[in-house]
């Protein structure tokens, strides 16, 4: 799945949970008319958050309450919030599918800084007529396989290594060829296996069901001139996925029999500690692995590569999910207070030093220039794809149709990791129950 805070006008406090319960309920006994009231829903910033609002709130007496919403658990916890008396004056959604739950409750963000100070306004999510602008993109992030630096360089020196350096991992067939030959001689390397477990605890399951499914999902629309939610998909690169995970299953610090338990915590610890070379992960992480005793010049990352033809063109995964929206439904000072932060935010030396450094984000916005440009070694890296001429590859995980979809996507391949299920239970997850969940969401809504 990074940071903020601080505005100019009416009020902040603060209160923040950083791992509530999947199934428990948010408190809102803090919540301030007048105030902000922000849903995050990036628990890896949880903490830097609160920090932010207690900074704002501080300096500008306004009330300031954020919450985090548990890993996975995001939309039933804004439902729950915008239920109340006192509901998020800020809140996020997760692209155009996701503002379709939402736009009820999303503000014209037409007159805020936010929207006037973005690289590229047609990046913001506009009403169904186009009049209004009901979503901004927060940041712009990216994922693929981040990798130790040393540990490869340990395989690449080592007697009869088939690939010699980093450039000759280029596609599925030499990601493989490496993979298995760090696994044979795992002991040697000092690792406990290629790459960092495959949990399946949700606090680690989205890399799968979300951004790793999002690069057949990605080379499918690519295909098929897909621009917005199709009603079916045909599951055109399912075998590549299949490929792809079947590596990670095999070339991992962990046995099959041990995955449905482990956690990011888990994952994080692989690579910091030196157990595992490769990490499926994206932008994001940085802050975590800073904190786990990873510097900038150990880090390196590979695009997902899964044997689809052409792959050798592209680079990593880069784009912007989470954008966020103003509750038309909170008071009128809410509102206000709401936009003065984000102005604060984006146009302050505080909030910019927070949301570009100690939160690690790389920004859609003119204001992070000069020392605010990102020091973030993953967004770097797919700088420096981009800039030798490789495609970006889409978020086609931007269509997902539900989180019911994600949860039975991931069931299906815990099912096949643990010889419980057949690949075309994992099949059937994707495929058809893409077409169920789509029928389901127009048919309710």
């Amino acid at each position: 799945m990074k940071r903020m805070i601080k505005a100019l006008a009416a009020s902040l406090s603060v209160a923040m949970l950083a791992g509530m319960a999947a199934c428990g309920s948010l408190s809102n006994d803090t919540a301030q008319e007048g105030g902000i009231y922000y849903l995050n829903n990036k628990p890896e910033i949880a903490q830097s958050m609160k920090d932010l609002a207690q900074s704002y709130s501080k300096e500008t007496g306004v009330p300031f309450t954020v919450q985090t919403a548990a890993s996975q658990t995001y939309q039933q916890s804004l439902k729950s919030e915008l239920a109340k008396n006192q509901p998020p004056t800020l809140f996020q959604v997760l692209g155009p599918v996701g503002l379709k739950d939402w736009n009820a409750y999303a503000a014209d963000m037409s007159d805020t800084e936010v929207y006037k100070q973005l690289k590229d306004p047609s990046m913001a999510l506009k009403s169904d007529d186009g009049s209004q602008i009901l979503a901004v993109p927060v940041v712009n992030e990216t994922f693929g396989i981040i990798y130790r630096k040393d540990l490869l360089n340990k395989y690449f020196e080592m007697p009869g290594a088939s690939i010699k350096n980093v450039k000759g991992i280029k596609n599925f067939e030499t990601l493989k060829t490496v993979a298995d030959e760090i696994q044979k001689n795992k002991d040697k390397i000092g690792v406990k296996g290629a790459f960092t477990s495959m949990g399946f605890d949700p606090s680690t399951s989205w890399r799968y069901n979300t951004h790793l499914a999002s690069v057949p999902l990605a080379y499918e629309f690519a295909q098929d001139n897909v621009t917005q939610q199709p009603a079916t998909i045909k599951g055109t690169y399912l075998p590549e996925f299949k490929d792809i995970i079947d590596l990670y299953l095999k070339d991992s610090t962990t046995p099959t029999s041990a995955l449905s338990s482990k956690t990011m915590d888990d994952a994080l610890a692989d690579i910091t500690t030196g157990d595992a070379v490769f990490f499926q992960n994206g932008s994001w992480s940085w802050p975590d692995l800073v904190d786990g005793g990873l510097s900038a010049d150990q880090i390196g990352v590979l695009p997902i590569y899964s044997g689809v033809p052409g792959e050798g063109d592209y680079g990593m995964s880069t784009g912007s999910e989470t954008f966020w929206c103003i509750n038309k439904k909170a008071s009128p000072e809410s509102q206000k207070a709401t936009k003065a932060f984000l102005k604060w935010l984006i146009t302050s030396d505080e909030g910019r030093e927070a949301w570009s450094h100690t939160m690690g984000f790389t920004t859609p916005f003119k204001t992070f220039t000069g020392k605010y440009v990102t020091d973030n070694p993953i967004m770097k890296a797919a700088d420096q794809y981009a800039a030798a001429g490789k495609k970006n590859l889409p978020w086609a995980f931007l269509y997902d149709p539900s989180q019911q979809w994600k949860d039975n996507l991931s069931n299906s391949i815990l099912e096949y990791a643990q010889g419980t299920g057949k690949w075309d239970g994992v099949q059937s997850a994707f495929v058809d129950g893409w077409a169920k969940e789509v029928a389901s969401s127009k048919s309710n809504g």
